[in-house]
């Protein structure tokens, strides 16, 4: 595996932070460049780890056998379709639109992008395990069975997946806003 590989890199190589260094998190919001709809991305990545964390939490009360089975079970679908639906129309977007357009304003960072597009290609995999996993449970409460292990699996794959995106999602951030702050981009 690569340094750039999502499942091993603990943040961006040093050469891909150059423009971070000169535009970091704490002055985003104050910047002239710094407009709504990079507000609105920005709240978007937020929305995604809040779901995750309640879906983590429903999951948890759950296992410690304080929830009631459909109730937990309708729930999780809601949020987990959510989630895994927002996730897959987000990259796509990000990938067809806001990418390319980004990689052609800095050519420094075009291997950054390349390392966010494969970011989202491994999350489809994870996606898709995701979705395997919550189906698996879904199945075994409407079928009236013990969804114990189920929900434990659940558990597992969610904390596995919640150290990726949030890699992710913050290593996006940190190659993406200083981009549009350095060059007065309008996603």
């Amino acid at each position: 595996m690569k340094r750039s590989d999502l499942e091993t890199r603990t943040g961006l190589p040093d050469a891909l932070r150059v423009l971070l260094e000169d535009y970091p998190r704490d002055l985003w919001q104050s910047h002239r460049n710094f407009d709504g709809l990079t507000r609105f991305w920005l709240e978007r990545h937020l929305m995604f780890r809040q779901v995750l964390t309640e879906l983590q939490d429903e999951t948890r009360t759950f296992l410690d056998r304080n929830t009631d089975p459909r109730a937990f079970g309708g729930r999780t679908a809601q949020m987990a379709g959510f989630l895994i639906n927002q996730l897959h129309g987000h990259h796509q977007i990000e990938d067809h639109h806001y990418f390319p357009k980004l990689s052609a304003a800095e050519k420094r960072l075009e291997l950054g992008f390349e390392i966010l597009d494969g970011d989202h290609h491994a999350l489809d995999a994870h996606l898709h395990d995701l979705t395997e996993v919550t189906n698996t449970l879904l199945r075994a409460i409407n079928a009236g069975s013990d969804a114990t292990d189920p929900a434990g699996a659940l558990e597992a794959r969610l904390g596995g997946f919640e150290r990726f995106l949030d890699r992710h999602l913050t290593d996006e951030e940190d190659l993406v806003v200083p981009v549009i702050l350095h060059h007065g981009f309008r996603l």
